[in-house]
């Protein structure tokens, strides 16, 4: 049995677009697009690879069919970080019938962790929220999150608007693969 631990959730938001406190990396290498039609490989290539380190587990399990389902939502977009062709990160957006966009994964392979991208990640993922039309951008994240994940919202100018405790087992092992 794996062992148990206590974990916080936290909400944040913006609600206006001044709010946000930008953090730029120049850097003609890198590069950030939106990939038109995510498949379910890269969908499930990014979960895992950036996640495995924060417990990113409750899609290990997804069949083919909620896959397909999830990347196909209307209102879903996939944006693929690059620093000189090799992937750095990601982001998913999903807006909501009220014009909310959420934050829904947001993340950097490891070996791009300590260079400031994920700040700029953010920056530009809000960017692209409200300037597709957003009336608010949200996201959460948890206590088993990477420990720059939580500060790097608060300077960007997120807000926290709710907070809640569960318990779950952490297993120390990576997902699945293939």
């Amino acid at each position: 049995m794996s062992p148990k631990v206590l974990v916080v959730r936290t909400y944040l938001e913006l609600t206006d677009p001044v709010q946000l406190v930008p953090f730029r990396v120049e850097d003609p290498l890198l590069r950030l697009a939106r990939i038109p039609v995510p498949s379910v490989d890269l969908a499930q290539r990014l979960y895992r690879e950036v996640g495995r380190s924060y417990h990113w587990v409750d899609r290990w399990t997804w069949s083919p069919d909620q896959w397909r389902a999830w990347v196909a939502r209307p209102g879903f977009g996939t944006w693929i970080l690059t620093w000189d062709g090799e992937l750095a990160g990601f982001v998913d957006l999903h807006w909501d019938l009220d014009g909310g966009c959420e934050i829904e994964l947001f993340g950097l392979v490891e070996a791009y962790h300590g260079k400031s991208l994920g700040k700029h990640l953010l920056t530009c993922a809000v960017e692209i929220a409200w300037a597709i039309g957003a009336s608010r951008v949200w996201l959460h994240t948890c206590t088993l999150d990477h420990p720059a994940a939580l500060p790097n919202y608060r300077a960007r100018g997120f807000r926290e608007y709710q907070q809640e405790t569960y318990e779950t087992e952490v297993e120390d092992r990576g997902p699945p693969t293939g």
